[in-house]
């Protein structure tokens, strides 16, 4: 639908997005960790590592060969595995996009419980939707699609560069692309979509990051708030009364102070 390029809002609390940009980093040598060992390995730690709703809920045994951590860990560690590089490429494009402005109104330590609270909510409503599943889930989508929902309630007004339908660049305002992007993974959800997509884990993630944010974020960061705009002094020149020259050459005028004239700022 589109691709999501560049935004004008800027850090406001935080001098340097660094969750943002270590989550990117750690889900990117994750990625090539995996796919380096070679199809063996990568199909080895989706099984050990990739969210199976049979085995969390105990329907299903999985072999004691990819048992590498214990079940109830894959709420997480799935979120760290891709399939191939496009679907790394597109899960960090968004969070690079998206995350350094909600990282910015959470605070670095909240906002990493944020994303990874919204992966387990993502997971959750898989395993709820598809209880007894043996596909294992993989991929960031569901904390993706959590930060999203938040970028999208705290900064909807906020102008974003947009590829849509991959080739037409625009600078439109966040609302309309974040919504249709949402509203679509709920048409699919509901639809029943494409099996190879688990856009109940979308959905999931998209309801816990319209939650969490409202409950994490600094209370000093504004709801729905829009870019913030440049503010711009400009200084006239002070004006000057013209007096008449005084009869006694030693007196002084009275000093006068000018003001100049600036622009409000919002």
């Amino acid at each position: 639908m589109f691709i999501p390029l560049y935004d004008t809002n800027r850090l406001r609390h935080i001098k340097l997005q660094y969750v943002t940009i270590g989550l990117i980093a750690f889900n990117t040598l994750i990625y090539f960790a995996t796919a380096l060992g070679g199809e063996q390995f990568t199909n080895a730690a989706v099984l050990g590592l990739g969210f199976i709703p049979s085995v969390v809920h105990d329907s299903v045994e999985l072999a004691p060969q990819f048992v590498v951590i214990p079940e109830s860990l894959s709420y997480v560690t799935y979120s760290f595995l891709h399939a191939d590089i496009f679907h790394l490429g597109g899960n960090m494009l968004f969070l690079w996009v998206f995350g350094d402005n909600v990282e910015d109104a959470l605070g670095h330590v909240r906002f990493l419980i944020f994303y990874l609270l919204c992966a387990i909510a993502g997971a959750f409503f898989q395993g709820l939707i598809a209880w007894d599943s043996q596909v294992p889930l993989i991929g960031a989508s569901g904390a993706i699609a959590g930060v999203v929902a938040a970028y999208l309630i705290l900064y909807p007004r906020v102008k974003v560069w947009v590829l849509a339908f991959a080739r037409i660049p625009l600078r439109i305002p966040a609302f309309i692309p974040l919504i249709l992007w949402i509203l679509f993974q709920i048409v699919m959800f509901a639809a029943g979509g494409e099996d190879q997509i688990s856009w109940a884990c979308h959905v999931g993630g998209i309801m816990a990051g319209a939650v969490l944010v409202l409950v994490l974020r600094n209370r000093a960061v504004p709801l729905l708030a829009g870019a913030e705009e440049e503010t711009t002094l400009v200084v006239g020149p002070a004006p000057v009364a013209t007096e008449p020259a005084p009869s006694d050459p030693l007196a002084q005028p009275a000093p006068r102070w000018g003001r100049g004239s600036a622009s409000s700022p919002d």
